[in-house]
Protein backbone atom coordinates (compact mmCIF):
# COMPACT_ATOMS: atom_id res chain seq x y z
CA UNK A 1 0.00 0.00 0.00
CA UNK A 2 1.25 3.25 -0.56
CA UNK A 3 1.72 6.34 1.90
CA UNK A 4 1.04 9.88 2.35
CA UNK A 5 1.01 12.47 4.98
CA UNK A 6 -2.65 11.64 5.70
CA UNK A 7 -3.88 10.55 8.49
CA UNK A 8 -6.78 8.27 6.33
CA UNK A 9 -4.99 5.84 4.47
CA UNK A 10 -8.35 3.90 2.96
CA UNK A 11 -7.64 1.92 -0.09
CA UNK A 12 -9.18 2.58 -2.82
CA UNK A 13 -8.96 0.39 -6.23
CA UNK A 14 -8.69 2.29 -9.38
CA UNK A 15 -8.93 1.16 -12.83
CA UNK A 16 -6.76 2.74 -15.78
CA UNK A 17 -7.27 2.33 -19.41
CA UNK A 18 -4.17 2.69 -21.48
CA UNK A 19 -1.94 2.47 -24.36
CA UNK A 20 1.80 2.43 -25.60
CA UNK A 21 4.29 2.38 -28.32
CA UNK A 22 6.26 -1.18 -27.10
CA UNK A 23 8.93 -0.28 -29.48
CA UNK A 24 11.42 1.63 -26.97
CA UNK A 25 10.32 -0.12 -23.69
CA UNK A 26 11.68 -3.46 -22.93
CA UNK A 27 7.86 -4.97 -22.36
CA UNK A 28 5.55 -4.35 -19.50
CA UNK A 29 7.55 -5.77 -16.21
CA UNK A 30 9.60 -3.35 -14.14
CA UNK A 31 13.00 -4.94 -15.03
CA UNK A 32 16.49 -3.12 -13.43
CA UNK A 33 18.07 -0.70 -15.73
CA UNK A 34 15.35 -1.41 -18.14
CA UNK A 35 12.65 1.03 -19.45
CA UNK A 36 9.67 -0.41 -19.33
CA UNK A 37 5.19 0.19 -19.33
CA UNK A 38 4.97 -0.84 -15.03
CA UNK A 39 8.24 1.24 -14.30
CA UNK A 40 6.91 4.59 -16.04
CA UNK A 41 3.41 4.29 -15.01
CA UNK A 42 4.20 3.08 -11.83
CA UNK A 43 6.72 6.47 -11.53
CA UNK A 44 4.40 8.61 -12.73
CA UNK A 45 1.17 7.71 -10.33
CA UNK A 46 3.94 7.42 -7.53
CA UNK A 47 5.05 10.84 -8.08
CA UNK A 48 2.00 12.63 -8.44
CA UNK A 49 0.08 10.50 -5.52
CA UNK A 50 3.18 11.68 -3.46
CA UNK A 51 3.52 7.91 -2.46
CA UNK A 52 6.17 6.77 0.18
CA UNK A 53 6.61 3.76 -1.86
CA UNK A 54 6.26 2.57 -5.69
CA UNK A 55 2.17 2.02 -6.56
CA UNK A 56 2.41 -1.69 -7.54
CA UNK A 57 0.11 -2.63 -10.86
CA UNK A 58 -1.64 -5.27 -12.02
CA UNK A 59 -1.99 -5.58 -15.36
CA UNK A 60 -4.61 -7.30 -17.57
CA UNK A 61 -1.77 -9.03 -20.29
CA UNK A 62 2.27 -8.93 -19.62
CA UNK A 63 3.09 -7.90 -23.09
CA UNK A 64 6.67 -8.84 -23.76
CA UNK A 65 9.30 -6.46 -25.60
CA UNK A 66 8.24 -4.30 -28.42
CA UNK A 67 4.84 -5.40 -27.92
CA UNK A 68 2.21 -2.38 -28.45
CA UNK A 69 -0.85 -1.50 -26.86
CA UNK A 70 -4.50 -0.03 -27.40
CA UNK A 71 -6.59 -1.72 -25.19
CA UNK A 72 -4.47 -2.38 -22.11
CA UNK A 73 -6.14 -2.03 -18.87
CA UNK A 74 -4.27 -2.07 -15.32
CA UNK A 75 -5.50 -1.20 -11.56
CA UNK A 76 -4.03 0.10 -8.89
CA UNK A 77 -4.64 0.43 -4.63
CA UNK A 78 -4.00 3.53 -3.79
CA UNK A 79 -4.75 5.65 -0.36
CA UNK A 80 -8.04 7.80 -1.49
CA UNK A 81 -7.45 10.49 0.52
CA UNK A 82 -4.27 11.37 -1.76
CA UNK A 83 -6.62 10.30 -5.01
CA UNK A 84 -8.94 12.96 -3.58
CA UNK A 85 -6.39 15.38 -2.93
CA UNK A 86 -5.41 15.85 -6.76
CA UNK A 87 -8.75 17.76 -6.77
CA UNK A 88 -7.06 20.82 -5.74
CA UNK A 89 -8.85 23.94 -6.27
CA UNK A 90 -10.12 22.82 -9.19
CA UNK A 91 -13.82 22.02 -9.75
CA UNK A 92 -13.28 18.68 -11.76
CA UNK A 93 -13.06 15.23 -10.62
CA UNK A 94 -10.67 13.09 -9.33
CA UNK A 95 -10.83 11.33 -12.33
CA UNK A 96 -10.01 13.97 -14.53
CA UNK A 97 -7.33 15.33 -12.34
CA UNK A 98 -5.53 12.37 -12.62
CA UNK A 99 -5.41 12.10 -16.18
CA UNK A 100 -4.66 15.87 -16.10
CA UNK A 101 -1.59 15.38 -13.74
CA UNK A 102 -0.38 11.82 -15.81
CA UNK A 103 -0.01 13.87 -19.29
CA UNK A 104 2.28 16.18 -17.78
CA UNK A 105 4.58 13.23 -16.41
CA UNK A 106 4.01 10.44 -18.87
CA UNK A 107 6.29 10.13 -21.78
CA UNK A 108 5.08 10.69 -25.51
CA UNK A 109 4.86 6.55 -26.07
CA UNK A 110 2.56 6.01 -22.93
CA UNK A 111 -0.99 7.36 -22.93
CA UNK A 112 -3.67 6.79 -20.24
CA UNK A 113 -7.07 7.38 -21.88
CA UNK A 114 -9.31 6.69 -18.93
CA UNK A 115 -9.31 6.14 -14.99
CA UNK A 116 -11.93 5.22 -12.69
CA UNK A 117 -13.24 3.93 -9.36
CA UNK A 118 -13.06 0.13 -10.13
CA UNK A 119 -16.15 -1.95 -9.26
CA UNK A 120 -16.09 -4.07 -6.22
CA UNK A 121 -14.92 -7.32 -6.97
CA UNK A 122 -12.65 -6.07 -10.02
CA UNK A 123 -9.03 -7.59 -10.77
CA UNK A 124 -7.79 -6.25 -14.38
CA UNK A 125 -5.98 -9.52 -14.58
CA UNK A 126 -8.54 -12.50 -13.24
CA UNK A 127 -11.94 -10.77 -13.99
CA UNK A 128 -11.55 -10.13 -17.36
CA UNK A 129 -13.03 -12.73 -19.85
CA UNK A 130 -11.05 -12.29 -23.24
CA UNK A 131 -8.16 -10.31 -25.13
CA UNK A 132 -8.14 -9.34 -28.39
CA UNK A 133 -4.51 -8.86 -30.18
CA UNK A 134 -3.70 -7.47 -33.77
CA UNK A 135 -1.16 -9.07 -36.08
CA UNK A 136 0.14 -7.09 -39.18
CA UNK A 137 1.88 -8.46 -41.82
CA UNK A 138 2.92 -6.26 -45.13
CA UNK A 139 3.92 -9.70 -47.53
CA UNK A 140 4.72 -8.79 -50.93
CA UNK A 141 1.45 -7.51 -52.61
CA UNK A 142 1.20 -4.73 -50.06
CA UNK A 143 1.77 -1.34 -49.64
CA UNK A 144 4.73 -1.10 -47.07
CA UNK A 145 3.99 2.12 -45.10
CA UNK A 146 7.48 3.47 -43.93
CA UNK A 147 5.40 5.33 -41.02
CA UNK A 148 4.15 1.43 -40.33
CA UNK A 149 7.60 0.20 -39.83
CA UNK A 150 6.98 -0.26 -36.06
CA UNK A 151 3.84 -2.35 -36.04
CA UNK A 152 4.02 -4.06 -38.91
CA UNK A 153 6.54 -7.09 -39.79
CA UNK A 154 7.63 -7.38 -43.70
CA UNK A 155 7.48 -10.86 -45.08
CA UNK A 156 8.60 -12.04 -48.86
CA UNK A 157 6.40 -14.20 -50.34
CA UNK A 158 2.57 -13.65 -51.12
CA UNK A 159 -0.04 -14.72 -48.10
CA UNK A 160 -2.89 -16.72 -49.25
CA UNK A 161 -5.47 -15.21 -46.45
CA UNK A 162 -7.97 -17.55 -47.47
CA UNK A 163 -5.54 -20.71 -46.31
CA UNK A 164 -4.21 -19.07 -43.71
CA UNK A 165 -8.01 -18.54 -42.14
CA UNK A 166 -9.25 -21.92 -42.54
CA UNK A 167 -6.31 -23.13 -40.68
CA UNK A 168 -6.78 -20.87 -38.13
CA UNK A 169 -10.29 -21.74 -37.50
CA UNK A 170 -9.09 -25.62 -37.15
CA UNK A 171 -7.36 -24.23 -33.78
CA UNK A 172 -10.68 -22.57 -32.26
CA UNK A 173 -11.23 -23.80 -28.49
CA UNK A 174 -10.67 -25.11 -25.43
CA UNK A 175 -7.48 -26.72 -26.41
CA UNK A 176 -4.07 -27.78 -24.40
CA UNK A 177 -1.49 -24.89 -26.65
CA UNK A 178 1.85 -26.47 -25.22
CA UNK A 179 3.11 -26.76 -28.65
CA UNK A 180 2.43 -22.95 -28.64
CA UNK A 181 3.88 -21.58 -25.47
CA UNK A 182 7.05 -21.41 -23.59
CA UNK A 183 6.31 -23.83 -20.40
CA UNK A 184 6.54 -22.37 -16.92
CA UNK A 185 6.97 -24.21 -13.67
CA UNK A 186 3.34 -25.35 -12.27
CA UNK A 187 1.33 -23.12 -14.80
CA UNK A 188 -0.87 -25.15 -17.21
CA UNK A 189 -1.02 -24.32 -21.31
CA UNK A 190 -4.74 -25.24 -21.57
CA UNK A 191 -6.63 -22.20 -23.43
CA UNK A 192 -9.61 -21.44 -25.09
CA UNK A 193 -9.29 -19.75 -28.50
CA UNK A 194 -12.54 -17.66 -29.22
CA UNK A 195 -11.37 -16.43 -32.36
CA UNK A 196 -8.34 -16.20 -35.32
CA UNK A 197 -9.16 -15.61 -38.37
CA UNK A 198 -7.19 -12.57 -41.45
CA UNK A 199 -7.80 -10.77 -43.65
CA UNK A 200 -6.02 -7.89 -45.87
CA UNK A 201 -6.95 -4.52 -45.22
CA UNK A 202 -7.02 -1.44 -47.27
CA UNK A 203 -3.57 -1.58 -48.14
CA UNK A 204 -3.47 -5.05 -48.72
CA UNK A 205 -1.47 -5.68 -45.53
CA UNK A 206 -2.89 -9.15 -43.58
CA UNK A 207 -3.74 -8.81 -40.39
CA UNK A 208 -4.82 -11.72 -37.98
CA UNK A 209 -7.40 -10.73 -35.13
CA UNK A 210 -6.38 -13.48 -32.31
CA UNK A 211 -9.62 -13.84 -29.22
CA UNK A 212 -8.89 -15.46 -26.12
CA UNK A 213 -9.67 -15.95 -22.74
CA UNK A 214 -6.51 -15.45 -21.78
CA UNK A 215 -2.87 -16.07 -23.33
CA UNK A 216 0.09 -17.94 -22.40
CA UNK A 217 4.12 -16.76 -23.34
CA UNK A 218 4.89 -16.34 -26.90
CA UNK A 219 1.22 -17.84 -27.29
CA UNK A 220 -0.06 -15.41 -30.21
CA UNK A 221 3.00 -15.00 -31.68
CA UNK A 222 3.76 -18.65 -32.02
CA UNK A 223 0.03 -19.06 -33.35
CA UNK A 224 0.42 -16.68 -35.90
CA UNK A 225 4.00 -18.22 -36.86
CA UNK A 226 2.16 -21.56 -36.89
CA UNK A 227 -0.02 -20.76 -39.78
CA UNK A 228 2.57 -18.30 -42.35
CA UNK A 229 3.96 -21.61 -43.85
CA UNK A 230 0.50 -22.47 -44.44
CA UNK A 231 -0.10 -19.24 -45.82
CA UNK A 232 2.80 -19.68 -48.04
CA UNK A 233 2.10 -23.23 -49.33
CA UNK A 234 4.88 -24.77 -47.55
CA UNK A 235 1.93 -26.55 -44.89
CA UNK A 236 -0.90 -28.55 -45.85
CA UNK A 237 -4.04 -26.30 -43.93
CA UNK A 238 -4.16 -29.11 -40.97
CA UNK A 239 -0.74 -28.96 -40.35
CA UNK A 240 -1.28 -26.00 -37.36
CA UNK A 241 -3.84 -28.56 -35.75
CA UNK A 242 -1.97 -31.62 -35.99
CA UNK A 243 0.99 -29.38 -33.81
CA UNK A 244 -1.20 -28.58 -31.19
CA UNK A 245 -2.67 -32.06 -30.88
CA UNK A 246 1.02 -33.26 -30.96
CA UNK A 247 1.55 -31.03 -28.08
CA UNK A 248 5.27 -30.20 -28.65
CA UNK A 249 7.23 -27.14 -29.77
CA UNK A 250 8.90 -27.51 -33.55
CA UNK A 251 11.01 -25.85 -35.10
CA UNK A 252 8.99 -25.29 -38.27
CA UNK A 253 6.65 -22.59 -35.57
CA UNK A 254 8.63 -20.01 -35.58
CA UNK A 255 8.02 -17.00 -33.03
CA UNK A 256 6.99 -13.89 -35.01
CA UNK A 257 8.62 -10.17 -34.10
CA UNK A 258 7.31 -8.70 -31.28
CA UNK A 259 6.76 -5.45 -33.25
CA UNK A 260 3.85 -6.83 -35.29
CA UNK A 261 1.25 -7.35 -32.20
CA UNK A 262 -0.50 -5.13 -30.47
CA UNK A 263 -3.02 -5.97 -27.31
CA UNK A 264 -6.21 -3.98 -29.21
CA UNK A 265 -9.25 -4.81 -26.36
CA UNK A 266 -9.47 -6.19 -22.72
CA UNK A 267 -12.95 -7.95 -22.33
CA UNK A 268 -14.85 -7.81 -18.56
CA UNK A 269 -18.30 -9.48 -17.29
CA UNK A 270 -21.25 -7.23 -16.04
CA UNK A 271 -20.19 -5.52 -12.52
CA UNK A 272 -22.00 -7.66 -10.29
CA UNK A 273 -20.15 -11.02 -11.86
CA UNK A 274 -16.24 -9.22 -11.57
CA UNK A 275 -15.67 -11.23 -8.25
CA UNK A 276 -16.61 -14.78 -9.44
CA UNK A 277 -14.84 -14.62 -12.92
CA UNK A 278 -11.49 -13.53 -10.94
CA UNK A 279 -12.31 -16.67 -8.34
CA UNK A 280 -13.22 -18.98 -11.66
CA UNK A 281 -9.89 -17.22 -13.73
CA UNK A 282 -7.62 -18.24 -10.47
CA UNK A 283 -8.45 -21.91 -11.00
CA UNK A 284 -5.74 -23.95 -13.00
CA UNK A 285 -7.39 -25.51 -15.86
CA UNK A 286 -5.94 -29.00 -17.31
Amino acid sequence: MTETDGTDETALRLRLDLGYDGTDFSGWAVQPGRRTVEGELSGALTTILRAGEPVRLTVAGRTDAGVHARGQVAHADVVEAAYLGLVGRAERAPEEAMLARLRGVLPRDLVVHRVCRAPAGFDARFSATSRRYLYRIADESATRDPLRRNDTVALGGVLDVAAMSEASGRLLGLRDFAAFCRRREGATTTRTLLRYEWRRAADHVVEATVIADAFCHSMVRALVGAVIPVGLGREEIDWPSQVQQDGRRVSQVKVMPAHGLSLEEVTYPPDDELAARAIESRARRD
